[in-house]
């Protein structure tokens, strides 16, 4: 693993984040399917990866919190100041109830998960999770989810200036193709965090 010294993790002290891995962000068939994000999706095998690393996570007693975006019906409330957010808008994207809101086949919250919801790109930007993750004790975050090189990178910055140790799964994440899935990774996400694998997560938290 790159990154420098071995991955450690207090799983006593963390907590593993599931971001956005809905049906029309990553799901064939969804909103944004066009983009190529289920197919790098796919090539990162990103949902049975993660389902690997929540198994584990809920096994060893560390909590898992999932964040979806949601917006209401006509995307009423949703301030449209950014290409994205006019994105969303346009093609009737993660609306309440619906199919493509609804996590991918997977990774469904599970008994004892947490659920954030959010309208915007940043996890924490005016949602419960800072005030979530204090209360169950977590100095680490294990961040999962689409797309790395926009709403990951937001939520990862978010937490390290927040005071949480960062660690973004490198097959745990994806986007729409690889060269925004490296941008990510090996330039955003830079002196932000670690980036190990799924399985290297999963060997830490095993101690």
């Amino acid at each position: 693993m790159a990154n420098g010294d071995p991955l450690r993790i207090n799983r006593a002290a963390a907590a593993v984040i599931i971001q956005d891995l809905q049906n029309d962000v990553i799901g064939e068939g969804g909103a944004f399917a066009a983009s190529g994000s289920p197919k790098h999706a796919a090539s990162q095998k990103i949902v049975a990866n993660v389902a690997q690393l929540a198994k584990e996570a809920r096994a060893l007693g560390v909590p898992v919190i999932h964040i979806h975006y949601i917006v209401e019906p006509g995307a009423k409330g949703l301030k449209l100041n950014a290409p994205l957010f006019k994105g969303i808008k346009e093609a009737n994207a993660v609306v309440r109830g619906s199919w493509g809101a609804a996590p991918v086949p997977g990774l469904e919250p599970q008994e004892g998960d947490f659920v954030v919801e959010k309208m915007r790109m940043n996890g924490f930007y005016n949602t419960r999770l800072e005030t979530l993750l204090h209360g169950l004790g977590a100095e680490t975050v294990i961040i999962t989810g689409a797309w790395t090189n926009m709403s990951i990178e937001h939520t990862a910055r978010h937490a390290a200036d927040a005071g949480f140790e960062v660690i973004v799964a490198s097959d745990g994440t994806s986007t729409v193709n690889d060269e925004w899935q490296k941008t990510g990774l090996n330039y955003a996400l830079t002196n932000v965090g670690r980036t190990p694998s799924c399985a290297e997560i999963i060997a830490a938290l095993r101690g």
